[in-house]
């Protein structure tokens, strides 16, 4: 089917991550995956899915060490290690109020999104019921997955089949797969765009470990912001919202791009590891 070109992990939610040559893969995902976020005392879990909001974040980046550590590197440059008092600081400067880095994610939190202009974005409800904010962005309200700062899958997949698709009806668009904040990128070879679509409820052995594909990944608006060196691109969503709007349980036709994984089997992943169907014994 495929064979793991990238891996990717990000330890601080909304931050850029670090590429990896191998990870540990658990039940919870890769290992020092979204352990962390920046949170705000309305109990707002920082998320570059309302920009006007959080979108410095992307401006940061965060790493993991071998024992739990977790660095975090500031636009300017100065990296401080979580929970050193200074990197809550500057960060709140940066955001412009007081927010703190944690690894706990409290029961109350909420996670906000801004809605998109194009179809899709967000299910039709949800677009219906959203307002504005103090900042003058409509957004939804929700939260993430119980316990964690995912805000669904635990892993998330891309397939170079369904890029070279997007790059093909938007040549002026950079589809770098970083946009899409994957943890693994899979060559798929000659397969068809989107073939990955075809593997909801599979089973894929990558590496060591045994995957379920769950659901296709409905998109936010974090693909057309900035990235690292890469521009930002309104560009890259409207694409995406014309070319793969499908059903998703039972929120309606979304912009999809993408598949969110649960582990069945931990295991070490590696840079060319095959991914392979295996069917249920």
């Amino acid at each position: 089917m495929g064979t793991v070109t990238a891996l990717y992990r990000y330890p601080v939610k909304s931050m850029l991550g670090e590429a990896l040559a191998s990870v540990l893969v658990t039940h919870a995902g890769l290992s020092g995956d979204r352990t962390h976020a920046v949170l705000d005392e309305t109990g707002a879990i920082g998320s570059a899915k309302h920009p006007r909001k959080w979108g410095h974040l992307l401006g940061c980046r965060s790493r993991a060490a071998d024992d739990g550590a977790v660095e975090v590197e500031l636009p300017d440059g100065a990296a401080f290690t979580v929970g050193d008092p200074e990197l809550d600081a500057r960060l709140s400067k940066l955001l412009g109020r007081e927010v703190n880095v944690s690894a706990d994610a409290p029961a109350h939190s909420t996670l906000e999104r801004a809605v998109p202009e194009y179809e899709g974005g967000v299910p039709d409800a949800m677009r219906a019921s959203a307002s504005a904010d103090a900042t003058g962005e409509k957004i939804t309200v929700g939260k993430v997955a119980p316990g964690t700062f995912f805000d669904y899958g635990r892993v998330h997949l891309v397939t170079t089949s369904s890029l070279n698709r997007l790059r093909s009806l938007y040549p002026a668009g950079d589809f770098d797969q970083r946009r899409f904040r994957p943890n693994l990128a899979v060559d798929t070879g000659e397969a068809p765009a989107f073939t990955e679509d075809g593997w909801q409820d599979s089973r894929l052995r990558v590496g060591e470990a045994l995957f379920r594909v769950v659901v296709p990944t409905p998109r936010c608006v974090v693909p057309t912001l900035g990235h690292d060196e890469l521009k930002a691109d309104p560009g890259i969503m409207r694409t995406i919202a014309r070319e793969h709007r499908i059903p998703v349980f039972d929120l309606g036709r979304l912009a999809c791009f993408g598949v969110y994984l649960d582990v069945l089997e931990p295991g070490t992943v590696r840079l060319g590891d095959t991914v392979a169907r295996q069917d249920a014994s």
